[in-house]
């Protein structure tokens, strides 16, 4: 048994789940992820950072921006392909670009090259396969050794070891490093901006750590925009770390533009050569005019806060973040903890809470479509566990029974998240995600795709992940049995966990909710791409 209960064993399971997973469908046309991966190809095959030549040969997508090169008696300017901005006449080109930060694209490119090398033609799973390998799963996996360490500096190993596997699966991190979009990237390079802070605010590097920090937190932006945000925030912690020390900070400062400068220089001449100015992104020519409105008013689509954006995107029991991760919503009364042992920290949590919190009450709850959860909080979840470890650390010894309660928490929220991770298709018009789509599918025999199928078909290979998720569960219940937690009040948290999300969208009306929850069901099952029996080709 102790071998069993050892780290070891459930940092193995979480990098089964990780590596063996492949939730993709072609039938869908992920607009997220082609369009970065069609640009990586455009970067191989064409030599262009456009990615016309590759739509004529793929297809089109979605997630696109398009500018017209119009010609005049002025000479030549650029304009929108689509809405009341479009030209009508002098339009000598159209380009077609990815709408995103380029970063995901550029770091997809040497994949698929090497692929090329290796296989000659690259069908498209074989590149999103790879390409997902290493731009965002291996990455991924790597922020985990960075966030148990930073986690052990605070709580015992065993705590750090918990939660960092509680994080690996019991939130968004699994969903997103699972898609080759910039989400979960995004938290790695974030944290690992903090990180290098961190080391150096503790005299464990030198200063040249902060050059370090700047590097990653250029990244981040590079990769995504909304990740200044998140840069904001790791700013305020060395700023806490460094008040009134002024020549420190100024330090820390140059060396953090030092080591930013090169990417952000980069990302600058990105968007003049595509999108005509330096501070012009995609989103002002999106070749979709029904998204325009979401990026128009406020502040880059930024306005004031929603009541109906900010419940959703916490609380939905499609796509809460608490509804699916309650773990995280304990948290908050950590706090205290984490202003006790580490002020400079906390001052970070604020930040980062009320400016996150802002920006989903205050954005387009829509445009979250077709995800896991609000997917824009996926860079700050490596922050917000912490204050849960601290908080479970104290209640181990100070109320046993309110500890057990977090601890169920934290296993409801890895078998919820792991369960709809599976999926990582969500449609908008679904009840539940888990209630209604997840388990729903696999009842009806659509098992999780690995990419396992090119050699065993559905359901074994999908049957493989299944036992994964469920061992890992019964792992942490064990080990959280093991550190003193009572099983009874485990099964209930689970329990009740489970019932809020069946309960909850019944109070909106279940005819209605019924109907569309079939019909998403039924599409996904259309144009899943690993059915019982079929045997899904990588080359």
């Amino acid at each position: 048994m102790e071998r069993w209960l050892s780290p070891r064993v459930g940092f193995a399971l979480v990098a089964g789940l990780y590596l063996l997973s492949f939730p993709y469908h072609p039938g869908l046309r992920s607009p997220n992820e082609l369009c970065r991966l069609w640009q990586s190809r455009a970067f191989v095959v064409f030599g262009t950072l456009h990615i016309n030549g590759v739509l004529q040969q793929r297809g089109m997508v979605g997630d696109l921006s398009c500018t017209s090169v119009v010609r005049d008696a002025n000479g030549e300017h650029l304009a929108p392909c689509v809405g009341p901005d479009a030209p009508r006449e002098g339009v000598v080109a159209r380009w077609y670009y990815p709408s995103k930060a380029p970063l995901v694209s550029v770091l997809g490119a040497p994949v698929y090259w090497v692929q090329t090398k290796l296989q000659g033609q690259v069908s498209e799973l074989s590149q999103v396969l790879w390409g997902r390998l290493f731009v965002t799963i291996l990455p991924a996996l790597g922020l985990l050794v960075l966030l148990r360490r930073f986690l052990a500096a605070y709580v015992e190993p065993g705590t750090a070891d918990l939660f960092t596997l509680v994080y690996a699966l019991g939130t968004m991190a699994f969903s997103y490093a699972e898609a080759f979009m910039s989400h979960q990237l995004t938290a790695v390079l974030l944290f690992s901006a903090f990180y290098c802070a961190w080391k150096v605010e503790r005299g464990e590097w030198k200063p040249w750590g902060y050059a370090l920090a700047g590097l990653a937190a250029g990244a981040a932006v590079t990769a995504e925009y909304t990740a200044a945000l998140g840069v904001v925030c790791v700013a305020a912690y060395t700023v806490a770390a460094r008040w009134k020390k002024w020549a420190a900070l100024a330090q820390a400062v140059g060396l953090v533009v030092l080591g930013a400068a090169p990417l952000l220089g980069a990302l600058l001449w990105y968007h003049a050569a595509v999108f005509g100015g330096p501070f012009v992104s995609g989103y002002k020519f999106l070749n979709d005019a029904a998204y325009m409105g979401w990026h128009q008013g406020g502040f880059l689509g930024i306005r004031l806060p929603d009541l109906r954006a900010f419940w959703l995107s916490f609380f939905s029991p499609l796509r809460g973040l608490f509804a699916l991760s309650p773990f995280l919503a304990v948290g908050f009364f950590g706090s205290k903890d984490v202003r006790a042992k580490e002020k400079p920290f906390f001052v970070l949590l604020v930040v980062l809470l009320v400016t996150h919190a802002y920006f989903t009450a205050s954005f387009t709850y829509d445009s979250w479509g077709w995800t896991v959860g609000p997917r824009h909080f996926t860079g700050i979840l490596p922050f917000l566990m912490l204050p849960v470890a601290m908080l479970y650390e104290r209640l181990r010894t100070a109320a046993p029974l309110q500890a057990s309660l977090v601890a169920g928490l934290c296993v409801s929220s890895v078998l919820a998240t792991g369960l709809v991770g599976f999926v990582n298709y969500v449609p908008d018009d679904v009840s539940s995600s888990v209630w209604a789509l997840a388990l729903p599918l696999l009842a009806d025999g659509y098992f999780p795709v690995s990419w396992l199928a090119a050699w065993i078909p559905n359901p074994a290979s999908g049957a493989v992940l299944v036992a994964l998720l469920l061992a890992l569960v019964a792992w942490l219940f064990m080990r959280f049995r093991a550190l003193g937690a009572t099983p009874f009040l485990l099964g209930v948290v689970l329990v009740l966990h489970f019932g809020a999300l069946r309960v909850l969208p019944l109070l909106g009306g279940l005819p209605k909710a019924e109907d569309h929850d079939r019909g998403a069901k039924g599409f996904l099952e259309s144009v899943w791409v690993a059915p019982r029996g079929v045997q899904v080709p990588f080359k």
